[in-house]
């Protein structure tokens, strides 16, 4: 899921994320990938007698711990840097240090590097086929949809018959894939600067590349911020940016006013656009200054979501979702549902969309709702 450099993880709209951004990029943020595809093909986890991994924890000044025997591992303490476990990938985000999710690695499927980024896919064994961009996790098999799907109908079944759209990144095709359920759409964009994330999706997850298929899409290999700068005012009734913090320095860029503006501009009156945001677990007091921010640039309704995606830092995600001046839209209200008999070229329903999930994605926590500036009853 690319835009410049593509990424299922988090658009931050503040100067501190892109410091935070360069400090976990001159980190070894390469070093689990280069950890997996340095091993055989078929990666398997070694075994001592009691059927487990024994870990040597050096964390402190060298007096680590085994436990039950077999494999040992050094653990670092630096906290940025996971341990290295034979046959298992090891997933870190920045947003969360200190903290490591890990897949257990049976197969190495593919491995390549544009002049844009690097992509790994792996069979897992739980959590089928999983895709790392530039060392950070973009999407599994096993809860793919949530995210593709509450990314895509949140905007989309908020307002009246949308028949423009544009996609920036979302090489992977899934967002596709949920845009071709809206059968009042027309006309579907979507700008993806690496064609390698074109072409490795469409080998290694057809089912989620399937939005490819149809004939509706309209593929513009370029640069996101260079492309959103050239459409002309009020072009489309809806735009998803499918960019992420630990995409990197690019996904700041993309958050920059000057961008927003773009989009803004983009839009028709009461267009509506939506971006991956900070999950509740992870946004502070900011958030209300960003919500503040994005209702000066689009001048309409502005709105944080959430949903749950299994394999995404802290089990969540937050979304935004903006409206430009003109019709009101009520983010919180779907008033254009989803038809049931229409499936696009997917190949079947909705997996974890409805309205009524849609509706719930708006109900915070009290501390969320303390951080976005909402009132807590």
């Amino acid at each position: 899921m690319a835009a410049n450099v593509s990424s299922h993880y988090h658009v931050d709209l503040l100067v501190k994320e892109k410091r935070n951004l360069e400090e976990y990029e001159n980190g070894d943020r390469h070093r689990q990938i280069n950890n997996v595809i340095s091993s055989p093909s078929s990666v398997l986890p070694p075994e001592n007698g009691n059927g487990g991994i024994g870990l040597k924890l050096d964390i402190n000044g060298g007096k680590g711990v085994t436990s039950n025997g077999g494999l040992s591992v050094s653990v670092p303490a630096t906290p940025s840097l996971p341990p290295v476990i034979s046959g298992w990938y090891a997933d870190v985000s920045s947003l969360s240090p200190g903290e490591a999710r890990f897949y257990e690695v049976e197969k190495v499927l593919f491995h390549g590097k544009s002049k844009y980024q690097e992509l790994l896919v792996f069979q897992s064994k739980k959590h089928g086929k999983v895709a790392i961009l530039d060392g950070s996790l973009q999407l599994t098999e096993r809860d793919e949809f949530a995210y593709q799907e509450m990314l895509t109908h949140l905007p989309l079944c908020s307002i009246p018959h949308p028949k423009k759209v544009l996609l920036v990144g979302g090489g992977d095709g899934g967002i596709l894939r949920e845009i071709s359920r809206h059968n009042s759409v027309e006309q579907i964009d979507i700008c993806e600067i690496d064609e390698m994330i074109i072409d490795a999706y469409k080998k290694f997850f057809p089912d989620i590349a399937v939005g490819y298929k149809d004939p509706r899409v309209q593929v513009y290999i370029d640069n996101g911020i260079a492309f959103l700068k050239k459409i002309p005012e009020g072009t489309y009734d809806a735009i998803i940016l499918d960019a992420f913090v630990e995409m990197g320095k690019h996904a700041v860029e993309l958050a920059d006013n000057d961008v927003l503006r773009s989009i803004a501009k983009a839009l028709r009156p009461g267009g509506v656009v939506a971006i991956p945001s900070n999950n509740p677990w992870s946004i502070d007091s900011s958030m209300e200054a960003i919500i503040l921010k994005c209702q000066n640039i689009f001048g309409g309704s502005v709105n944080y979501a959430w949903t749950t995606v299994p394999s995404y830092n802290n089990g969540t995600m937050g979304f935004l979702l903006c409206s430009t001046k003109g019709p009101k839209v009520d983010f919180k209200n779907p008033i254009n549902p989803l038809n049931p008999n229409h499936f696009g070229v997917a190949e079947g329903p909705s997996k974890f969309y409805n309205s009524e999930i849609h509706a719930a994605a708006f109900c915070l926590p009290s501390f969320a709702k303390i951080a976005t500036g909402s009132e807590v009853a």
